[in-house]
């Protein structure tokens, strides 16, 4: 059965098909039933997983706080459906700010590796924050396919602003920001600190931090791109000064080991640490209890009604 919707629990092959999702924002689920009406009535195939073979793989809904919306829609490969799928939504949804699509012909759903085509409107989608400190402009955000951002955007404030407050900045400090995405956290503490160092697996999020620093007139800050248990050794540290905190915002994966020696071995003073996965984060942490201690707690509720929590944890070196 042909089906539009989100993974069953534990099931990489088999999809629950959804007509109301109650945590997305309008247009979200006429899109998506859009899509696979007009599949369906032009006899578009779907992606089976477990034969790698069907042409409609998964469409990915970003919505912004100003209204911007980006859709980008996951083909196998080039056929002339595809366009006719793409101007469809267009005209059917002229909400749609930033309208893009991916050929995946892997074996798997990632498409940081791949290029991303706009089909229409802008290559990204903007956001804005209200930074803290005397700044009185908010913070503008451009957000590319391919760059992190929190799903959440108002919880989003809250959670930056409850990382900013731990590490307690006096204005003097050299910052680390571990999985940077899109700078987002990095422009939130750069006025209030002597110089953020982000450093970002995804190249194009590094490219887009960088614009981001340039719109909102941030000079303070440097980004690069890699792999952090490869960047992060002696010889990076040693070029872009001993960190005086590290803020660290990993995937749920959470931080790798080497990346976790590397923090030891720099041995900054603070470390706040935010997670979305509260069981790799707290593995991280019993790590770095070999020179750090717990210092405060707070979840911030960035999925209403899921068990799903951010977690952000401050640990302070001890002095012995």
């Amino acid at each position: 059965m042909n089906g539009l919707g989100f993974h069953l629990p534990g099931m990489f092959d088999k999809i629950l098909d959804i007509d109301h999702c109650y945590l997305q924002r309008d247009p979200s689920n006429a899109i998506r039933l859009a899509v696979k009406k007009y599949a369906l009535e032009h006899g578009m195939s779907f992606y089976n997983v477990r034969e790698w073979e069907g042409l409609l793989r998964n469409i990915i809904i970003r919505t912004s706080r100003n209204g911007n919306l980006m859709l980008i829609v996951v083909f196998r490969e080039e056929t002339d459906k595809n366009e006719g799928l793409l101007a469809f939504l267009g005209e059917e949804f002229p909400e749609i700010t930033s309208l893009m699509y991916v050929i995946n012909d892997k074996k798997n759903d990632t498409i940081n590796d791949l290029e991303v085509k706009l089909f229409a409107g802008e290559p990204f989608i903007v956001e804005e924050m209200i930074p803290p400190g005397n700044r009185k402009e908010p913070l503008t955000f451009r957000i590319g396919p391919t760059s992190f951002y929190q799903t959440n955007p108002e919880q989003a404030q809250k959670l930056y602003e409850t990382a900013y407050g731990f590490a307690g900045f006096k204005g003097d400090e050299v910052v680390y920001d571990l999985y940077t995405g899109a700078g987002t956290i990095a422009s939130f503490v750069a006025p209030s600190v002597k110089k953020v160092i982000g450093v970002e697996y995804v190249e194009e999020a590094v490219k887009d931090a960088y614009d981001n620093m340039e719109l909102n007139g941030i000079a303070n800050v440097e980004f690069y791109a890699g792999d952090l248990a490869k960047v992060l050794d002696e010889e990076f540290i040693g070029t872009h000064g001993k960190p005086d905190v590290v803020i660290t915002d990993p995937p749920r994966a959470g931080m790798h080991e080497k990346v976790v020696r590397q923090i030891l071995n720099a041995a900054p003073e603070k470390i706040v640490y935010v997670s979305c996965n509260p069981a790799t984060q707290a593995r991280d942490i019993a790590l770095l209890h070999e020179k750090y201690d717990v210092l405060k707690v707070q979840p911030v509720d960035m999925f209403p009604q899921t068990h799903h929590v951010e977690n952000v944890v401050l640990l302070k070196r001890r002095k012995h």
